[in-house]
């Protein structure tokens, strides 16, 4: 067995093998291009010899990006690793190169080979599904941005505006703030003039709401002198141009997901989570995956989703803490998930409280709920089971009564 540390950057990779007695057999800087992975794949071919890729064992501390890619597509065995486990082997004296790193790494797959997950591909709807989510994600993260640098430039020239709409990331705000940038051009617009302003970005109820912005309008306001108002309407108009076209790129995003979602044959699955709908469905779906032999079983997935805790015992003191080490994603919907659970599910809700009354803050409670959900998915995701409430309580029974 050979292990190869492959130290990966935006412009070229590290490579460096040992064999199994830990004797360095070379080492190699190649570009991030064809001719680069081309010559890591001869470096590589020329370490194994006549022996099957599959003696080959390449860590690194990614699990995407071009380079995995290629990896994974010509046969090479990919086993990747956090970096902080690399970091706890480095020397004193804290010397780190790119070439040490990957001899660190190549350390690391030799010592502990056996604790190791070899990374296996998504399947091409998962992958795809995957890709998505966390892009929308993305793009979502950009508009929450905006709508604060928004909320933040109204506050400071125009704060009646965010009295006269529920919400400023839809349609008829954005528009209307278009339409009438200043306090003054919305004092002088007409009722007529606000109701087709409201009707044309099909406001729900145009006429009602028109007459109560003339009303909240007429009242004494709190008014900037016009060198602000100048300033930061600009600003506000330049914020509103980027929200509305990022609004329908996002709803194009979900229309995308939805419709793959719904061709992937764990859909009903995931669907009959309580509350899950059509934005959390899609990513635990998308996270978790579709291959029912990558994890071992329910706490793996408990690890990687970063519900279950870690403890720390050092002399007297000993305490649980929250796992850093996960994907980030994963967590983010499974903590979701479980937030929006209580609001359906009894048992749910009543757990949550009861780790609220025992002193736990909103976050642990939270956390403790979500691990207690990854077991009953991943029962469900194994046995190919839609969730039900009736069979949940049942073996919650069942197990109060073993546990007595």
């Amino acid at each position: 067995m050979w292990y190869t540390g492959i130290d990966w950057a935006d412009e070229h990779h590290d490579a460096l093998t040992i064999d199994e007695q830990g004797h360095q057999m070379g080492s190699i800087r190649v570009d991030h291009s064809p001719q680069g992975f081309a010559k890591l794949d001869d470096f590589l071919m020329q370490a194994i010899g006549s022996a099957s890729k599959e003696h080959m064992a390449c860590i690194i501390e990614t699990t995407h990006g071009l380079l995995i890619v290629h990896l994974l597509e010509a046969g090479w065995p990919v086993y990747p690793v956090n970096p902080r486990t690399v970091d706890r082997r480095r020397s004193a004296s804290g010397a780190k190169t790119d070439l040490i790193d990957a001899y660190l790494l190549a350390k690391t797959g030799r010592s502990d080979f056996a604790d190791l997950h070899r990374l296996t591909p998504d399947s091409e709807k998962v992958a795809e599904l995957k890709q998505l989510t966390r892009d929308q994600d993305t793009l979502i993260r950009t508009q929450t941005r905006l709508v604060n640098q928004l909320t933040a430039c109204l506050k400071a020239y125009y704060p009646v505006a965010l009295d006269l709409f529920s919400k400023l990331q839809q349609k008829s705000t954005l528009e209307f703030l278009q339409a009438y940038p200043t306090i003054e051009a919305a004092r002088a617009a007409t009722l007529p003039e606000l109701q087709q302003q409201l009707k044309q970005t099909r406001h729900p109820h145009p006429a009602a709401a028109a007459t109560s912005m003339v009303a909240l309008l007429q009242q004494p306001q709190l008014q900037a002198d016009k060198v602000l108002t100048r300033t930061k309407s600009r600003l506000m108009l330049a914020l509103v141009s980027q929200l509305l076209p990022l609004m329908e790129q996002i709803a194009d995003y979900d229309k995308e997901i939805h419709t793959l979602f719904l061709t992937h044959e764990d859909h009903a699955l995931f669907e009959s989570l309580p509350r899950a709908g059509q934005h959390l469905a899609p990513r635990l779906l998308a996270e978790i995956g579709d291959d029912r032999e990558r994890y071992r079983d329910a706490s793996s997935l408990q690890a990687l989703g970063g519900t279950s805790p870690v403890l720390y015992e050092s002399g007297m003191y000993s305490k649980a803490h929250r796992r850093l080490g996960c994907i980030k994603p994963l967590r983010n919907a499974l903590h979701q998930f479980a937030w929006q659970s209580t609001q359906s599910e009894t048992w749910a809700k009543e757990y949550y409280q009861r780790k609220r009354a025992e002193g736990k803050s909103h976050t642990v409670a939270i956390r403790a709920l979500s691990n207690v959900w990854v077991r009953i998915i991943f029962a469900m995701w194994t046995r190919r089971e839609g969730y039900q409430t009736a069979t949940f309580e049942l073996a919650q029974q069942q197990h109060a009564r073993r546990a007595a």
